[in-house]
């Protein structure tokens, strides 16, 4: 009676072990079948956005996390994603280089900033002011760099300029051999 009286005790602990064992086991099936699939649409994102930054691209590298991008055989400038820690979480930010000096521009890959105000750091009026900007004068005008923050959203607006700088001159050192 007392066997049985135990067995009546764990028998719902044991039935849940073994859902949540099931269960897990096929979200990891399912992780591992979706994971690629996930990882070429994001591939083909980034190259999108490329294409848009470079429309003389005809082909990239992917090296050490930078992006050389070549109009035949010719290096006609270089990408790779800073990640800035804006008011809501992670900005993600694909930038493009000119040369070893001067951005091309920016674009947001993805952020979880405050609708309608730090989300605003997206926008073309915000994104446009780093085209052509020397590296080093990517930085809020208040803080004595070029940028115009984003009226309401200052601290989305210096995440984005100060990790385009810092990842900038990372990435340089890289691309000089440093």
């Amino acid at each position: 009676m007392q066997v049985r009286d135990a067995l009546k005790k764990a028998f719902p602990v044991i039935l849940l072990t073994v859902v949540v064992a099931i269960c897990v086991s096929l979200l990891t099936a399912v992780g591992g079948i979706t994971l690629p699939r996930i990882e070429a649409m994001e591939r083909e994102r980034i190259l999108g956005m490329l294409s848009d930054m470079f429309p003389d691209m005809t082909r990239y590298s992917l090296e050490e996390e930078i992006y050389t991008i070549y109009k035949d055989e010719d290096a006609i400038g270089y990408a790779f994603i800073a990640v800035g820690r804006g008011y809501g979480g992670d900005v993600n930010i694909l930038v493009g280089l000119e040369d070893e000096a001067t951005v091309k521009g920016i674009t947001i890959i993805s952020h979880t900033e405050t609708p309608g105000l730090g989300s605003k750091i997206a926008e073309d009026l915000f994104t446009d002011q780093f085209a052509s900007a020397d590296i080093d004068d990517v930085a809020l005008t208040r803080d004595g760099g070029r940028i115009d923050a984003v009226t309401g959203a200052t601290v989305s607006a210096r995440a984005v300029a100060d990790a385009v700088r810092s990842t900038a001159r990372e990435k340089i050192d890289l691309i000089r051999g440093d």
